[in-house]
């Protein structure tokens, strides 16, 4: 998508950003799509469809709803990619930069795995909108991919919710593709090792979680696995300067979406830190295999899980990570 340039046809939508551009920018996807793409493309509105993402590659998971990326022409592409941008974050290796990064990881796979059949191709992410773009009514902006899943819905012109969002990568930490080094989580796994470096002894032993993690608990079809009861250390016992580092890390998954937006949900989850519990297991580092990171808030769940490489043959770790809201998951809706 790095390449992929934007067609002049997205003038007419304005550059005034905001949903308004967003449902412009949807219906002129629409209007240039083949009638066969639009059938996959533009579909009803159900919290069952928006259920279906997943890390795993294309082969693995038939199940995604939408338009491969591979199946619109270049200009369609185009399109998506300035949707993407408008509803993304432009900050360096957040929002859509780290999109692009994700599906760069994929094609580097590609370029060197035997294991064809399950996909591993920037161009099989797929694209959808599930209920119709619009000024009033619920729709959800759907993209996602090996290793990724942006899940925003929007409810009357705002957006409802912006999770669940996946993200992982491999390789990690840095790989060099399309034209680019990349390196997306790599602020994220920095940020969570900042916060943990932090910790005094006695903290570090109450934020240490029973058990060994290897992944994340609230991943793809597992959106009841957020427990109820928190386990570790409460926000409340850090300093404001440990506060100030737990917070910059979940501005790094809050900062994928555009500034106005983030800003409310960082007003929120600061507001609900005295509720907010920290939990860990594995190194303070969070770059060896089942290295494991949460941060449980009464609206906010982040996961960070570093597994073994299991895609490219070589040595080194991978991270899988999301970002829930406990609230706003899927907008808030339940069918």
């Amino acid at each position: 998508m790095g390449s992929v340039q934007i067609p002049a046809s997205v003038d007419a939508c304005g550059t005034d950003p905001g949903h308004a551009r967003l449902v412009c920018l949807a219906d002129l996807l629409k209007g240039s799509v083949s009638e066969e793409n639009l059938e996959n493309l533009q579909l009803d509105y159900s919290v069952g469809e928006a259920k279906n993402w997943s890390n795993l590659p294309a082969g693995a998971f038939p199940a995604r709803p939408g338009v491969f990326l591979g199946e619109f022409s270049v200009e369609e592409r185009g399109i998506v990619k300035a949707i993407l941008q408008e509803a993304a974050s432009q900050t360096d290796n957040e929002g859509y930069d780290e999109l692009e990064q994700t599906l760069n990881a994929d094609d580097y796979i590609g370029s060197i795995s035997t294991d064809y059949g399950v996909g591993y191709a920037s161009f099989n992410s797929k694209f959808a909108f599930l209920g119709t773009p619009a000024e009033t009514g619920t729709w959800q902006l759907y993209y996602g991919g090996h290793h990724l899943a942006l899940t925003h819905t929007y409810t009357n012109g705002v957006l409802a919710g912006a999770t669940p969002s996946f993200r992982g990568v491999e390789p990690f930490p840095r790989f060099n593709m399309n034209g680019r080094e990349n390196a997306p989580l790599m602020q994220e796994r920095e940020a969570f090792a900042a916060l943990l470096r932090s910790l005094s002894d006695e903290q570090a032993e109450a934020a240490t979680l029973e058990g060994t993690y290897r992944d994340i608990l609230a991943g793809p079809q597992a959106d009841d696995a957020i427990p109820e009861a928190q386990e570790g250390l409460s926000v409340a016992e850090l300093s404001a300067d440990q506060q100030a580092l737990l917070l910059a890390a979940v501005e790094t998954y809050v900062g994928d979406i555009s500034a106005a937006e983030a800003a409310r949900y960082m007003a929120r989850y600061t507001a609900e830190l005295p509720d907010t519990v920290l939990g860990f297991t594995g190194t303070t580092e969070v770059k060896d295999e089942d290295d494991y990171v949460r941060i449980h808030g009464p609206s906010l769940w982040l996961e960070f899980s570093v597994q073994s490489n299991k895609s490219t043959g070589e040595s080194g770790n991978h991270p899988h990570s999301v970002w829930r809201d406990i609230n706003d998951d899927y907008g808030g809706n339940s069918e």
